[in-house]
């Protein structure tokens, strides 16, 4: 009951702005931090399929600094840290690229395992067919190693969502930021942070039930690209027609 009124006390209708502004915002961090992760995390990779090479040993540095140190260290850093050494970056640009970083990280080891999960005798068929290395990674490595990584992306996905609550440390202008700026002013913290996690729980669960049946529909053999959907159903326009004409022209020849 104390809870139903701490809700009811809270003037939402003057904070409606707020909250919105904050969920875009949140929204922003997300897109970029995990763009650029994707990004990152497919370079460095791609750097580590030859174990044992200079450049795989220097991704490999790379990956395990960012992933062994805090995402609110890392945070600091890029925002307080450049800052006193003369680089001087806005909360969004230090948070994002705090986000590149840290999870760019964890999605080189999901690609990299996906990647060592296709059988090797396919790259050296597509070497023996004349295919370049870029058209052996397009056509035959990472159409395969997506339906691995997709999981382990998906989840990186969810958890750098909920990870953009740390820009709250930055003022970044996030979800998280707006609810500290309403608990300041309403002084309702209990019902304050529970409709911040109720719109936490909003954004992240849909995306993580889309990533569930995307995972179902592509584990079922369903085509992953809009390309390849159109030539599945041509092949099966094409099969239906032909199914059809053969059945007319047996009919015809019983008469």
């Amino acid at each position: 009951m104390e809870m139903v009124n701490q809700l009811l006390a809270v003037p939402w209708g003057s904070y409606w702005i707020n909250l919105l502004h904050g969920i875009v915002v949140t929204l922003e961090y997300t897109i970029s931090g995990f763009v650029g992760a994707v990004l990152l995390g497919i370079i460095l990779a791609i750097m580590r399929i030859r174990d044992g090479s200079f450049i795989a040993i220097a991704a490999r540095v790379v990956v395990e600094a960012f992933k062994n140190v805090p995402l609110i260290t890392e945070i600091f850093i890029t925002y307080f840290g450049l800052s006193s050494v003369g680089v001087n970056l806005s909360a969004f640009a230090a948070g994002s690229l705090a986000l590149v970083g840290h999870y760019g990280a964890y999605l080189s080891e999901i690609f990299r395992s996906g990647m060592r999960a296709v059988d090797k005798g396919q790259q050296e068929a597509g070497l023996a067919l004349g295919m370049t290395t870029f058209g052996i990674f397009r056509k035959i490595l990472a159409p395969q190693a997506i339906l691995v990584a997709l999981p382990g992306t998906g989840t990186m996905l969810v958890d750098l969502l909920k990870g953009t609550s740390l820009m709250v440390t930055i003022g970044g202008a996030d979800l998280m930021s707006q609810g500290q700026i309403i608990t300041s002013a309403t002084f309702r913290a209990l019902a304050v942070y529970v409709v911040i996690g109720a719109i936490y729980f909003a954004l992240c669960f849909p995306l993580s039930s889309l990533i569930l049946y995307v995972e179902r529909r592509l584990a079922q053999g369903h085509p992953f690209s809009l390309r390849r959907l159109r030539l599945l159903r041509l092949a099966r326009d094409v099969s239906k027609s032909g199914t059809g004409l053969l059945r007319t022209a047996n009919e015809e020849s019983h008469y």
